[in-house]
């Protein structure tokens, strides 16, 4: 704890030095209690714009990804989302069914076409991220970039402690 020179300033933490494990388990409890909520709310909104969109929560991670990494084979995908091959296979099958994505050759393995883009697919990542965007810009209040980054960081932390889930 760090004292400020006025006797009755209150006590601020200090939030440079790490958290001992003891003190840091609890905090980390309080990271899920809003993440999973904010992950059920932010699925069903998806849910809702489906028949607008055209698009399940699936199909949208799978065309979401393709757009951030550009083509890759189902098991990367897979592998990237912590989702069972099978399961995005099926959101492929789907996408592709409505002209979203294409499988290509795979240059490194022949077995294991790269999925790609198509221009349909790549408009409707593009329209439905545009819409999230206008949505996520009301979060506004008194957030940095600093605050964003730290946030990414714990919570890629977290997911580094179950890197060894298997999700098939």
């Amino acid at each position: 704890m760090t004292h400020t020179s006025r006797p009755d300033a209150p006590i601020e933490p200090d939030d440079s030095r790490p958290l001992p494990p003891d003190d840091l388990a609890p905090r980390l409890y309080e990271v899920f209690a809003v993440l999973g909520p904010l992950y059920r709310r932010v699925s069903r909104k998806v849910e809702l714009n489906e028949p607008i969109e055209g698009l399940s929560i699936g199909v949208r991670a799978v065309l979401d990804l393709l757009r951030a990494q550009g083509p890759l084979t189902v098991p990367q995908m897979g592998r990237a989302q912590a989702l069972s091959r099978q399961f995005v296979q099926r959101m492929v099958n789907e996408a592709a069914a409505h002209g979203l994505v294409e499988a290509v050759a795979n240059p490194a393995h022949q077995r294991s076409s790269l999925i790609r883009l198509t221009d349909d697919g790549r408009t409707a990542i593009d329209a439905v991220i545009t819409r999230e965007s206008a949505l996520l810009k009301r979060v506004g209040g008194d957030l940095t970039d600093a605050d964003v980054e730290r946030c990414v960081r714990v919570l890629t932390r977290m997911l580094e402690v179950f890197e060894d889930v298997d999700v098939n």
